[in-house]
Order: structure tokens, then C-alpha cells, then sequence
């Protein structure tokens, strides 16, 4: 597997931010696999967050693992990371290949369909370092991805494919919020992998 000839969007924000988009970092049989790997072995679990002072339990699920037993808090809410898996141990050696960088974290997401989707946020928490590279690894049913310019409201969009890595890093996080907007007409699922790095 060639992992440094890809398809590429380089730059895709143009200012305030760096992200770049590779598609077909796995073959379409790998992600395949690993989709079907990722569900069956991962420990997903229903999130919560907090919204306007109320406590909704979301209809994705999520997972956390990492290096060690970090915490990371978002919305309130605290995880512990578990072990590593083999899948998520060879998914994470691939991406530090293709970024050059190593990562001692990483927060999956399952959306089982397009009526799950995730808000306008930035990935800015004290627990991760200041505009280090966030890596995102998506299977499963192509989504659209979005970013909102924090200062002029300008918005870019990329769909995410299967097998395909997102990387945004430098002052993405401060500059730029990032969604996953719903949509009805996404009937399968998606997995979204998001390796990142945990202040020690």
C-alpha cells in the first residue's frame, strides 16, 4: 500500500488553519474489513452531553482509548480511556506513517445513520495540545464534514469518503468550528476515528 499517493485537497481552509483531505488511504476492501472489525470489537457506548444546562444522551455511540488510562472531558462529561485493540493499534500506525506524527489518543464515533449528526464545536480542550494535529479516519457511509470560520462566518464543506483521512492541524482549532450536519437521505452508518494527542 502506497500511502504517500493519494488523491489530495491540500489547504482546504486557505487561511486561519491548515486541513488536508487524502482519499483512499485504505484500499475499498481494507476499510471494508476494518469497518466490520471496528463494529463488532469496539466498546461503544451511548454519549452525554450537556446542552443548555440539560443532560441528553445522544443516539450516536462513541469510544475512547488511548496509551494509558487518560481522561478527556467534553460537554461534561469525563471518559476513561480503554486499551488499545489490535484494529485500532494497526489504524493508528498507518496514520502515524501518512502524518508523520504520533498520537497517544484516539475518540471513535458511530453514527448509525444520516438522523445522527454532530453540532458546531471546536476540538480545543485543555486536555489536548494547543494546535496539535487532530487525524480523522471515516468508514462507512460518505458524510458531509463542514467548517465555520469563528470570526467571518464563512463556511467550506468536503464530503468524507469511505477509507479517506482528514487532517486538520496548526490554528484549525482556534480559528475554525467543525460539524457533521445531519441528513435524511443517509440511510448506513458511518465510523469516524479521530486520533489525537492527550497532554500528559
Amino acid at each position: 500500500m502506497d500511502l504517500f499517493n493519494q488523491d489530495r485537497i491540500s489547504n482546504l481552509l486557505h487561511k486561519d488553519g491548515l486541513v488536508n483531505y487524502y482519499r483512499n488511504v485504505l484500499t475499498h476492501s481494507q476499510a471494508n474489513l476494518y469497518f466490520d472489525l471496528l463494529s463488532q470489537k469496539i466498546i461503544w457506548e451511548n454519549d452525554e452531553t450537556v446542552i443548555f444546562g440539560k443532560r441528553i444522551i445522544t443516539k450516536r455511540k462513541v469510544a475512547w482509548y488511548g496509551d494509558s488510562d487518560y481522561t478527556y472531558t467534553y460537554s461534561n462529561t469525563t471518559k476513561q480511556a480503554l486499551v488499545w485493540t489490535k484494529e485500532l493499534s494497526d489504524l493508528k500506525q498507518i496514520v502515524e506513517e501518512f502524518t508523520e506524527t504520533k498520537f497517544n489518543s484516539c475518540l471513535l464515533n458511530l453514527y448509525h445513520d444520516g438522523n445522527e449528526g454532530i453540532a458546531w464545536h471546536s476540538d480545543d480542550e485543555k486536555s489536548l495540545e494547543k494546535n496539535s494535529i487532530i487525524a480523522s479516519l471515516s468508514f462507512g457511509a460518505e458524510r458531509k464534514f463542514s467548517f465555520k470560520h469563528k470570526q467571518t462566518k464563512e463556511t467550506i464543506s468536503v464530503v468524507l469518503e469511505h477509507g479517506s483521512l482528514l487532517i486538520m492541524k496548526d490554528a484549525t482549532q482556534t480559528n475554525w468550528l467543525h460539524s457533521l450536519p445531519k441528513s435524511k437521505k443517509i440511510t448506513r452508518p458511518r465510523i469516524n476515528l479521530t486520533f489525537r494527542t492527550i497532554v500528559c
